[in-house]
């Protein structure tokens, strides 16, 4: 299979008519499937009704069956087509964040959606992009559409087009390019069938975002090594992981640098991720800056493009610096644990 390219104006008019957002619809409804762009990540789109076109999702990422999918919407008509109810609480949080990087997860409506999208659980996950081209490709298509990140399964996410291509040229029907991403990191999925509203998933909306609106907020545990399917993506497997073991480093700069050299005693080539506060304190074979601790969101937005960088320097292992865990810091460190699979190296001190 060729992999179509259109390249698309991000800023979509919509006086405009145009052939490349009608094309992808078109190929969409014909149950291929296409990769376009979000304010988070790339997403890989697929009619959420038709469990054909959603195995064409799972074969391209090579995604475990397990995993549900979120199922991205443009309208409310949309989104109140998919879901069983939309309780008070919910509709608050759709008014005050949609369009924009909030996933809530809801009751199902019965037969709206193919069961491969919600692992046979009874909720559906659903979100509102706030990217004006994910919009109007899901406003031509006229379906909701399934759209995990558009990469294979346990990669970094795709901030780009030449990310999707990178892992899914030849395995999909095509991707719209219509520039990088701007937050760079998944949404938040909020489970909104629970009693006390509950994040599965940290993401581009902060809990105390969250909190301002509806007050009290839980967080789930991971489920790593819990049985059955998860209720979003991104909570029991390994994802986001560069080729190269990588490691978060719980310490100084100094600490980091010892193991840099440590390792490197032993003839490996090592990669360090920092910010542009430490590079400077590194000597490695590469060290990729990825933004700024005093504005952590720059980290998260240039995140998974650092992590690919390395794959192309063909490092043996990686370093990483830690990030606080405040605001878009929490979903930033959640993602670099996954990358790492979990191993975090601290400084003792004595």
């Amino acid at each position: 299979m060729k992999t179509r390219v259109w390249v698309v104006d991000n800023i979509v008019d919509k006086q405009r008519s145009y052939p490349q957002i009608r094309e992808a619809a078109e190929w969409l409804r014909a149950g291929e499937v296409v990769a376009f762009p979000t304010e988070t990540v790339y997403g890989l789109g697929a009619d959420a009704a038709n469990t054909e076109a959603v195995e064409k999702i799972f074969a391209a990422k090579g995604r475990p069956s397990d995993n549900p999918l979120i199922v991205h919407v443009a309208t409310m008509a949309q989104a109140e087509s998919v879901v069983a109810a939309i309780p008070p609480l919910a509709r608050t949080l759709m008014e005050r964040f949609w369009p924009g990087p909030l996933t809530l997860v809801l009751p199902k409506r019965k037969g709206a959606v193919s069961e491969r999208v919600t692992a046979g659980l009874p909720t559906v996950a659903v979100r509102m992009p706030a990217h004006p081209l994910a919009l109007a490709l899901i406003e031509e298509s006229g379906l909701a559409l399934a759209a995990p990140s558009a990469n294979r399964s346990g990669r970094p996410s795709p901030t780009t087009a030449a990310h999707v291509l990178a892992d899914l040229n030849g395995r999909i029907a095509g991707v719209m390019d219509g520039g990088p991403t701007g937050i760079g990191v998944e949404s938040t999925v909020l489970d909104c069938s629970q009693t006390v509203p509950t994040i599965l998933r940290p993401g581009g909306v902060t809990k105390e975002a969250l909190m301002k609106v509806i007050g009290h907020v839980a967080e789930a545990a991971g489920q790593e090594h819990e049985p059955g399917a998860p209720k979003a993506p991104g909570m029991k497997y390994t994802h986001y992981a560069p080729k190269a073991p990588l490691w978060i480093v719980a310490g100084s700069p100094a600490f980091l640098q010892q193991l840099v050299e440590e390792s490197r005693a032993e003839g490996k080539a090592v990669g360090v991720l920092t910010t542009e506060e430490h590079r400077g304190q590194y000597a490695a074979d590469i060290v990729i800056s990825c933004g700024t601790r005093r504005a952590l969101e720059t980290v998260a937005r240039q995140l998974y493009d650092a992590l690919r960088r390395f794959d192309d320097a063909n490092v043996d292992l990686i370093y990483s610096e830690a990030f606080p865990e405040e605001g878009i810091g929490v979903a930033l460190m959640n993602r670099l644990r996954k990358a790492a699979g979990g191993r975090v190296i601290h400084e003792q001190h004595e």
